[in-house]
């Protein structure tokens, strides 16, 4: 059942939703942490470069959800919620790019480049309609879509095509991302001070770190990188 959540004050500061601005930031500190680690690693190869930005976008997208969404959203104007969601569709929509070129080399030129074209018209159609409306269901579609669809998808094929057990990690990612939904959709806490809201956090941090240890392996094992530029 849904609880709203009440606000707390820490050195005469306000902090509304305290719980699940931290719980956002359990997911940026995974997902800073994964893009630094990555950062460390030799290559160059844009999948590399991809998982970076994917990390490292939905780091920020996090933090300002937590921060300028939650904790201190009285301060601003119900926009500023944007900039996080806007962020958000993007690192998924890299993702999505980084399983495409992955899979470029096992399939047709053409139907590479459809699906590259997708992933820019999918991503600006659900920017536009989320700017248009204002309404963050659209985001949680876009993330269902690309996550459920795409990199589901595109993992399941790339694994059994290579046997990579990176691609075995994105899919178990996806399906732990999957139980946010259902708990966040469903509105499913445990009480008032762990809302439907953290719980969906905590399964997605576990699923950053999932998607982390997924990149480590998918990027060891990629060589070179010239394939897949």
């Amino acid at each position: 059942m849904y609880s709203e959540q009440p606000s707390i004050e820490i050195f005469n500061i306000r902090i509304d939703t305290p719980v699940t601005a931290l719980t956002d930031l359990f997911i940026t500190a995974v997902c800073w942490y994964a893009f630094f680690q990555l950062r460390k690693m030799p290559g160059s190869h844009k999948v590399k470069r991809y998982l970076e930005i994917y990390f490292l976008s939905m780091g920020f997208a996090t933090a300002v959800g937590g921060l300028l969404g939650h904790a201190f959203l009285y301060y601003f104007s119900f926009a500023w919620k944007l900039p996080g969601w806007f962020t958000s569709m993007v690192s998924i929509a890299v993702l999505e790019r980084a399983c495409i070129l992955q899979a470029r080399r096992f399939i047709r030129p053409g139907v590479a480049r459809f699906f590259i074209w997708l992933n820019i018209i999918e991503l600006l159609t659900f920017m536009f309609i989320s700017f248009s409306t204002l309404n963050f269901i659209y985001v949680e579609v876009h993330t269902a879509y690309g996550l459920g669809v795409v990199v589901f998808s595109l993992s399941i094929y790339l694994y059994r095509q290579t046997g990579n057990p990176g691609n075995k990690l994105f899919i178990v990612a996806v399906v732990v991302s999957s139980f946010a939904g259902i708990f966040f959709i469903g509105k499913i806490g445990l009480g008032i001070w762990f809302n439907h809201y953290d719980i969906s956090h905590c399964f997605m941090t576990i699923s950053a770190w999932i998607f982390y240890l997924g990149s480590k392996k998918i990027i060891t094992n990629l060589g070179p990188g010239k394939l897949y530029d």
